[in-house]
């Protein structure tokens, strides 16, 4: 569902534990931010009126944190979460990546907005069109971040027979930027399966360039540092995660099979 291109230039979590850690980062973010504002009205003031729930600007925090980044998005980590980077085989380019936990899967995109108001309620009826011209169903409701979207997929099981795949689709518009999430697998369905990842997405800081951008620009995003293969690293990995064209452009609501920690899919 290409539906950001149009207008561009043109298991749950077992381990408590591991969610509140992401939660305590952000946390730590507020009160770090809150110390600094200490003594001084004006600061003070700007404290008070940042959100304690992400997912947040770069902006309204004061360090990375429990974060890997990625450019535009720096991303919580949990013990157990695998993350897949999402690249475009023509353009190289990373277009988003998928973080997965369990038998539930997050995937997450960063778009340009505009300065003066938000598109998310635009995109969600345009995802909502899309799936519904399809076959699927959606609903639209209130969640975690606002309105959401629950769809049930028109897919091919296994077995090759006509199956159903169920993803929830949130949004949250920032300052100047758009991040969209989708859960799949038990967190599509499941809501006790899905706090983990929700709590991925609600820490999440988006880094916006100052480039002027059209709305809907993916925002770039690039490999951790340390899985940035360059020389003959390069081919042997390509060579290592098989043929060119393998990995879907859009995102895939299967639960992704266990793999490294940090990959690259095309």
């Amino acid at each position: 569902m290409g539906l950001f291109r149009r207008n561009a230039s043109k298991k749950a979590s077992d381990d408590a534990p591991a969610t509140s850690a992401v939660e305590e980062g952000a946390s730590g973010d507020v009160a770090a931010r809150d110390d600094l504002a200490a003594g001084d009205p004006a600061a003070e003031r700007d404290a008070a009126e940042r959100p304690e729930r992400g997912p947040f600007d770069a902006s309204q925090v004061t360090s990375m944190g429990p974060r890997v980044d990625l450019g535009a998005i720096w991303l919580p980590v949990l013990p157990g979460l695998e993350l897949r980077m999402e690249v475009d085989k023509k353009t190289q380019k990373v277009t988003g990546v998928s973080a997965t936990l369990g038998g539930s899967g997050l995937q997450v995109q960063a778009f340009a907005a505009p300065r003066t108001e938000g598109i998310w309620d635009e995109v969600r009826g345009e995802i909502a069109g899309s799936i519904t011209r399809q076959g699927g169903t959606v609903d639209d409701v209130p969640g975690s971040f606002g309105r959401e979207l629950i769809a049930r997929i028109p897919a091919t099981g296994p077995d090759g027979k006509p199956a159903v795949r169920p993803a929830r689709f949130v949004g949250v518009d920032g300052p100047r930027w758009f991040l969209r999430g989708v859960l799949s697998g038990r967190a599509a369905v499941d809501p006790e399966a899905a706090k983990a990842l929700e709590s991925v997405f609600a820490n999440v800081v988006v880094v916006r360039d100052g480039n002027p951008r059209p709305p809907r620009d993916l925002l770039t995003l690039t490999m951790p540092a340390k899985s940035r293969p360059t020389g003959r690293a390069a081919g042997d990995a390509a060579e290592a995660r098989g043929p060119e064209g393998a990995a879907p452009a859009t995102p895939s609501f299967d639960p992704l099979e266990r793999g490294p920690e940090i990959t690259e899919i095309r």
